[in-house]
């Protein structure tokens, strides 16, 4: 049967409310998760610290309400949440693309605007689809180091999750009845076990989902879902190794910084080289020195970092990318460097790197990461001194400190107290 001219060209016969709900649970479970890992990843930053050190969201105002000194224990803390953050919000794109499907016809949905309370919810809508698609976009863009927004990723995407979340719950205040209902309409588990020979549209609701001719199925509801799940779990699969590391470091070939890192000192991830940061031999070489201000100040050569009792750990690297490398470092503790000033209990520490532009060229690090005994200014990694793609002649390393944090090329420590 064909569709009259013009009218209902929406005719999937497993479009409804029962499918729609089901992708809109998932999102629901899901899309809190990559919230909190969010803000959790925002609150790693520090911005308390300040300045344009370390605040890319400059004028958050009320929404840095939950703000707190971000620990150094479990140093594996940011590498869990951010590895969340991004693993789940990719194997979350095939269900909304699916839940985005399935609404379509509401979305084109003629009159447009029937009431005041439906131009409420067309707006809401509006917010709801254009904040996910921008979050998620972003989000991805980030991922594969692709930079367009003239804010800033960090900015955008911070303000574009709390609008999205927003928007999202109002959503799920205006439609929480008919979800639960059309939940409860069938059963999941009939579902998953109903092939395409046996598959009928839902009856007619007032949702509007649901086709006044539909076309014979193509597919059944239980083949699509598992065609999202299928799609979710592929994607985990080829970008996970980022993260997780190992054997299925092999298997991110949808990821930057996957593939295999090779078996020497120096051969593992790297953020920015330093020919891209334009970092020069000459800036590093013998002439290089540390400069420590505290109550007092103090120029330090390599050699005399060398010469200072060091002491070696076995952390993590983590960034908001996704990606994690461990590794075991050789250096002096900032406690130690913060002493040498005259700065017995540390409440920050400014750090500078020889590196000229770009975000991160500076940061500040609260009290607790200069106090922590695992706190190093690293001189060596894996029993080699650091190449200079990976610092040379020092960076910091910091357990459970985002990696844009643990700044290579140091130049200048200045405690305070």
């Amino acid at each position: 049967m064909n569709a009259p001219p013009g009218k209902d060209i929406w005719r999937s016969p497993i479009r409804g409310a029962w499918l729609t709900s089901i992708l809109g649970l998932v999102l629901l479970v899901g899309l809190p998760v990559l919230f909190l890992t969010g803000l959790l990843s925002y609150a790693a930053y520090d911005p308390a610290l300040g300045g344009r050190f370390n605040d890319p969201t400059p004028g958050k105002g009320i929404l840095g309400f939950y703000l707190f000194e971000w620990p150094t224990r479990p140093a594996w803390l940011f590498w869990l949440t951010q590895g969340i953050h991004v693993i789940g919000g990719l194997m979350l794109v095939p269900v909304l693309l699916a839940k985005l499907w399935s609404v379509i016809p509401k979305l084109f949905a003629l009159p447009p605007v029937r009431s005041l309370a439906h131009l409420l919810e067309r707006l809401s809508l509006l917010l709801l689809v254009g904040g996910g698609i921008f979050v998620f976009v972003t989000g991805i863009l980030n991922i594969q180091y692709v930079y367009v927004l003239p804010a800033g990723f960090y900015a955008s995407h911070f303000y574009g999750a709390w609008v999205f979340v927003a928007a999202l719950a109002l959503h799920v205040i205006l439609k929480a009845r008919t979800m639960v209902t059309a939940l409860r309409s069938r059963s999941i588990w009939n579902e998953l076990r109903t092939g395409l020979a046996d598959t009928r549209p839902e009856p007619a609701d007032a949702t509007g989902l649901v086709s006044t001719v539909p076309a014979e199925p193509t597919v059944s509801r239980r083949g699509a879902l598992g065609f999202v799940a299928a799609g979710s779990a592929l994607l985990a699969l080829l970008s996970a190794g980022q993260t997780i590391g190992g054997p299925l470091r092999r298997l991110a070939v949808l990821a930057p910084r996957g593939g295999a890192e090779g078996p020497g000192p120096n051969d593992f991830v790297v953020n920015k080289t330093a020919a891209y940061r334009r970092i020069t031999p000459a800036q590093t070489g013998p002439s290089w020195r540390l400069d420590l201000r505290g109550f007092e100040s103090v120029s330090l050569s390599r050699s005399d970092l060398l010469a200072l009792t060091l002491h070696s750990e076995r952390l993590p690297i983590a960034c908001v990318e996704g990606w994690t490398t461990v590794q075991t470092w050789t250096g002096v503790r900032l406690a130690d460097l913060a002493a040498l000033v005259g700065v017995r209990e540390a409440t920050g520490v400014a750090v500078e790197s020889l590196q000229r532009g770009g975000g991160f060229g500076s940061a500040n690090l609260a009290g607790n990461q200069v106090r922590d005994l695992r706190s190093l200014l690293a001189l060596r990694v894996n029993g080699a001194d650091l190449s200079l793609d990976h610092g040379f002649p020092a960076r910091i390393i910091v357990p459970n400190t985002p990696g844009v944090h643990c700044t290579k090329w140091v130049s200048r420590l200045t405690f305070w107290t």
